[in-house]
């Protein structure tokens, strides 16, 4: 769709805005509304029990367009004194001063979060001079976000002041126009937003039915009419008849843990590449590389990674696997498990399998921890694993090869598809604010 333009334009005065419909004003943010930094709640008084009083929004609460209420929420206790201008009104908007997130996490409070009060490192916006909707709309903007990474401080520990926030200049066009703006972006961005959890769903259709085939494939083969029998154990049920079934330690050479001592000293810009849990996914090898000194990972050759060795997590994502690809041969890792297997085993074939559902469920049935699941060396040893013959071995590897790349495609497109909306999202929601595009007679269709 394409949008009319204002009939005339003037420079707005501000660089970054350029120009902007000529009977439409320009004022700071401060300007136009009443700006609070929350209070330093002392930590003693609070409760973490959501009976106990009145949440506290702190700057982890303020997450991308809401407020989020998890777990281990706040709360000041119900009696408690505390001064009245931290209590939160509806259409209160919060911008979180701190964080890696910094100038991409605000939320307009809506009624269902009050009674609610403000926490420091949270700057408050309370509009008296415009729409609070449209004020709103342009926090929720990239150039809100472009104008945070230019006003804040030391990169490391990412940083706004309330008189950044304050000093942010945005249009004012006349009330009217304001309401209309916003409710055209609300009905718009609703729509896109719609389009998005559509392609959100087909994603985790897409994983589910992924992880069945891959499941049913290194339990079952690929052959339905193949004979049946009980595999003997709860979790895994019948499986083909002619595999059998013993414990990984039976067909790996080697199973052990990778470097477990600090190595910072050793870091080097190129040398021996060195695997985190980070860079492991199933079956994949991903993200920034370290290295270390050829010299500290030749004194470890026992724990060196060779092409087709599996590495696994221990902790966290337990058990999961990738196989190492030639690029990697000679690398090490830290603290996860190698198994390297003996002639006559496909890496890909158990990889596959140890991030199955089956096996999954084995390393959490298995793993200890509360908040993260932990596995060992001999829990890895003893875990079940299928035996079928290698020729079969290789026709389930080609199978999943090829059916798992065509899952990986078709949720790459969903997944630029969201990308695509979110960029129209926010490119829309620019351009009405900024008067680029004229909402006004759309608006008055739409409501008539």
């Amino acid at each position: 769709m394409s949008f009319p333009r204002y009939p005339s334009y003037k420079d707005s005065g501000v660089e970054w805005l350029g120009e902007v419909p000529d009977h439409w004003g320009v004022k700071k943010i401060g300007h136009i509304a009443d700006l609070i930094a929350g209070f330093a709640f002392p930590s003693d008084r609070f409760d973490f029990d959501p009976e106990s009083g009145i949440p506290l929004v702190r700057g982890d609460n303020v997450t991308e367009g809401w407020l989020r209420w998890g777990e281990k929420g706040r709360y000041w206790p119900h009696g408690a004194e505390y001064e009245a201008r931290y209590l939160l009104a509806q259409d209160d908007i919060l911008v979180q001063m701190d964080g890696s997130k910094v100038g991409k996490n605000w939320a307009m409070v809506c009624d269902s979060d009050l009674p609610a009060l403000l926490v420091q490192r949270v700057t408050r916006i309370r509009a008296n001079g415009a729409l609070s909707k449209f004020v709103y709309s342009f926090i929720a903007t990239e150039m809100f976000s472009r104008y945070v990474d230019r006003a804040k401080t030391d990169p490391a520990i990412p940083h706004i002041t309330m008189k950044d926030i304050a000093d942010y200049w945005i249009t004012l066009p006349p009330l009217p126009t304001q309401t209309q703006i916003a409710n055209f972006l609300d009905r718009e961005t609703a729509k896109i937003d719609a389009l998005v959890a559509e392609q959100r769903r087909l994603m985790e259709l897409l994983k589910e039915k992924r992880q069945a085939v891959i499941s049913h494939a290194v339990t079952k083969g690929l052959n339905p009419n193949a004979p049946i029998k009980p595999s003997g154990i709860e979790w895994l049920g019948d499986v083909p008849a002619h595999w059998d079934y013993a414990s990984l330690t039976r067909i790996a050479s080697r199973i052990v843990v990778g470097i477990a001592e600090a190595a910072t000293h050793a870091y080097a810009d190129e040398g021996v590449p060195i695997l985190r849990s980070t860079n492991i996914r199933p079956g994949k090898i991903i993200g920034d590389i370290l290295f270390v000194d050829p010299a500290f990972a030749s004194g470890r050759d026992s724990k060196q990674l060779n092409a087709g060795d599996l590495v696994s997590v221990r902790t966290g994502n337990a058990g999961v696997t990738a196989v190492i690809p030639p690029a990697f041969d000679g690398c090490q890792c830290f603290t996860m498990l190698i198994t390297t297997l003996d002639a006559g085993s496909v890496a890909d074939f158990y990889c596959y399998w140890m991030n199955s559902v089956s096996a999954q469920c084995y390393f959490s049935l298995e793993g200890w921890g509360t908040a993260q699941v932990n596995i060992s060396v001999p829990i890895l040893k003893a875990l079940p694993v299928p035996l079928p013959p290698t020729s079969e071995q290789k026709e389930i590897v080609a199978y999943l090869d090829r059916v798992v790349g065509e899952f990986d495609t078709l949720t790459a497109e969903a997944q630029r598809a969201i990308d695509l909306l979110q960029e129209r999202r926010t490119a829309l929601i620019s351009a009405a604010v900024t008067g680029q595009i004229d909402v006004r007679p759309l608006t008055e269709r739409a409501y008539t």
